[in-house]
């Protein structure tokens, strides 16, 4: 079966579907973005401030506390899972663009990579592994790297493939 740039032979129509579903997917990702940048968990230090708690720090302008068990766990299974049916669904209209199938295997497989490390090493530093907190980071920005890229490139092709190949 030939899949590569199948997605460019589908109806207008489709395209029209799969592009608005992309764009609605990006405002939802980046939308988790913009909260973790509210609650200053986008370096390390915040990272484990966010989850352990900062009673401590007497000048802290926010008081953060530790968060429970249960509320780690939750907070751990529905990311999980909520991120790997993101990843999923943009990962299979990637299989459908026109890529090289080794730089199409790189974006969709590792992002459930990503999603293991940064959500486990969240709980694993919550448990007191604290250099945990510089794999999530790392993790986290390789996770949003390969979102961006998979839905430029599902985009692109959308866009501009198609006016190409209508145009010849």
């Amino acid at each position: 079966m030939k899949y590569n740039g199948l997605l460019l032979t589908l109806p207008k129509e489709v395209k029209v579907f799969v592009g608005v579903f992309v764009l609605v997917l990006s405002i939802g990702f980046y939308t988790g973005l913009l909260f973790i940048q509210e609650t200053d968990s986008n370096h390390p230090s915040g990272i484990q401030e966010n989850y352990l708690g900062n009673e401590e720090d007497e000048e802290a302008e926010v008081m953060k506390f530790k968060k429970g068990e249960r509320e780690m766990l939750t907070i751990v299974h529905t990311h999980i899972l909520s991120m790997s049916l993101i990843f999923f669904l943009l990962g299979a209209l990637v299989w459908l663009i026109q890529l090289p199938k080794r730089l199409k295997m790189f974006l969709t497989v590792e992002p459930f990579f990503s999603v293991i490390a940064t959500f486990g090493g969240i709980y694993l530093m919550w448990s007191g592994i604290l250099w945990m907190k510089y794999i999530v980071v790392f993790s986290g920005i390789l996770m949003t790297l390969t979102f961006t890229a998979s839905a430029i490139l599902v985009l692109c092709q959308l866009c501009f493939k198609t006016a190409i190949h209508t145009a010849e």
